[in-house]
């Protein structure tokens, strides 16, 4: 059976470009053994790469050995949902592809906080940072 994604559709690919997933199959799939839920299809910024750094997880520095070559603003990748969720309450989420993110993400955060960080972006948008509210 097929993962689902939070709007109750099809989950959609995250990215390939770099290949992400903790099967690394693109799509922001899960199992009993993704103990760390990478359920959510983010879109990092700066802001959240830096945060999940001072958390102790960093996402910036390449890893050959696993085969992680490092994120930069503007990339899809599946996070976990309590760091995600961590982010979010610390005012530094990433944005979200609710159609890339996983139902299961919705155990550890409510859709109502995925939906106030929701974007619609190409799969290679390039850089993209938070802009200030307008006014």
């Amino acid at each position: 059976m097929r993962d689902r994604n939070v709007l109750g559709g099809e989950l959609e690919p995250c990215s390939t470009e770099p290949l992400t997933g903790f099967f690394r199959s693109g799509c922001c799939e899960t199992s009993a053994e993704d103990l760390g839920s990478h359920t959510i299809c983010a879109v990092v910024t700066s802001e959240f790469l830096e945060h999940q750094r001072r958390i102790g997880n960093d996402l910036i520095t390449p890893v050959p050995t696993y085969g992680f070559p490092g994120l930069q603003p503007g990339d899809r990748w599946c996070v976990t949902a309590a760091n995600w969720l961590r982010a979010y309450e610390d005012g530094a989420a990433a944005y979200v592809v609710l159609a890339a993110t996983n139902e299961r993400a919705l155990q550890i955060v409510p859709l109502h906080a995925l939906e106030q960080c929701a974007v619609d972006v190409p799969p290679h948008a390039g850089p993209f940072e938070r802009q200030p509210p307008p006014g």
